[in-house]
C-alpha cells in the first residue's frame, strides 16, 4: 500500500502549519512558483527541489522527508501476531479510509474502532466469528470516520459508544484514566487533538503470547506523515511525540488512512518528528 501523504501532501500540511506563504517555499525550494505548486499538488517536480531548505523552512527533517520523496515505504505487518485484530477499509468520495475489529477469544466480546464509510465488513465478521459488539470507539468524529455509526448503534443499541466529542453525553465521553476491559484485552485512552479538537488515541495491550501494543491513531499520525492541522501545528505534533511516540517501539500504530507502521518507524522515517 501506498503512503496516505506524497512529498507535496507533506510540504502543504507543514507549510500551512508553519504559516508559510507559497513564494516563500518556492524560493527555498529553490523553484519557480508554478514549478512549487506542482510539487505540492502532484508530488513530483521536473527539477529536483532544495529538500535541505524546505525542511529548515517548514520544521521538517530534512533526510526523512527525501527519503519519503525517494519512495520510502513501512515495512509490511503480520497481522497474525495480533489474532483477533481486523484492518477494515472502506471508499468513499474518492478518499479510503480504515475502520479495525477487535474481540476476546473467550467471551467473543468485541469492540469496533471508527466505521469508516460503511460499517458493512464489521457486521459481516461479527456474524461470521459469532461476536458481540460492545464497545464502540470514536478517534475523531470527521465525516469519513463515523459515516456509519448510526447504522452500527442501530444494530447494537447495547454497545457502549466511547468518544471525545463534547457534544456527546457526559456518559459517552471519555475519561483519561479508563482502563476498559474487552475480555482479557485492556483499553485506555489518550488525548491527541490538534488534526481534530476531538481526536483521542486508543490503547488496546495484554494481547495473548505477548504481542506488541496496538494504537488506534486515528488521522494523529501517518506512516510517514501526519493530519493536517493548520491551525494547531504546534500542539499536533507534540501531542503526538507525547502521547504516541512515547509507546514502546514496537508497538503497532493502526491510522485512518495509509498503511500500517510502528511507533519506531515513525520515530526514525517521519519528517515531521
Amino acid at each position: 500500500m501506498n503512503l496516505e501523504d506524497h512529498t507535496g501532501d507533506i510540504l502543504r500540511k507543514a507549510r500551512l502549519m508553519a504559516k508559510i506563504e507559497p513564494a516563500v517555499a518556492a524560493r527555498a525550494a529553490g523553484l519557480a512558483e508554478a514549478d512549487y505548486a506542482i510539487l505540492e499538488e502532484a508530488g513530483q517536480s521536473a527539477q529536483r527541489p532544495d529538500y535541505a531548505a524546505l525542511a529548515r523552512l517548514l520544521k521538517l527533517d530534512g533526510k526523512k522527508l527525501e527519503a519519503v520523496a525517494n519512495g520510502w515505504l513501512p515495512a509490511a505487518v503480520d497481522l497474525s501476531r495480533w489474532r483477533h485484530l481486523r484492518w477494515l477499509s472502506t471508499e468513499g468520495r474518492g478518499m479510503i479510509v480504515h475502520s479495525y475489529l477487535v474481540w476476546d477469544e473467550v467471551t467473543r466480546e468485541a469492540a469496533l474502532f471508527d466505521t469508516g464509510w460503511d460499517a458493512t465488513k464489521a457486521f459481516r465478521l461479527i456474524e461470521e466469528n459469532q461476536l458481540q459488539l460492545t464497545h464502540l470507539f470514536i478517534t475523531h468524529t470527521h465525516a469519513d470516520h463515523i459515516a456509519g455509526l448510526e447504522t452500527v448503534r442501530a444494530k447494537f443499541p447495547k454497545a457502549l459508544l466511547h468518544t471525545d466529542a463534547k457534544s456527546a453525553p457526559p456518559q459517552h465521553r471519555n475519561r483519561r484514566n479508563d482502563c476498559l476491559h474487552l475480555g482479557s484485552l485492556r483499553i485506555t485512552n489518550r488525548d491527541t487533538p490538534g488534526h481534530a479538537e476531538d481526536g483521542v488515541t486508543y490503547i488496546i495491550g495484554n494481547w495473548p503470547e505477548d504481542a506488541p501494543h496496538v494504537a488506534v491513531v486515528g488521522d494523529a499520525i501517518f506512516a510517514g506523515s501526519m493530519g493536517g492541522a493548520p491551525l494547531h501545528g504546534d500542539m499536533a505534533r507534540q501531542k503526538v511525540r507525547d502521547q504516541i511516540l512515547s509507546l514502546p517501539p514496537d508497538t503497532l500504530l493502526c491510522p485512518g488512512h495509509g498503511p500500517l507502521t510502528t511507533v519506531a518507524e515513525q520515530r526514525a522515517h517521519n519528517p515531521f518528528f
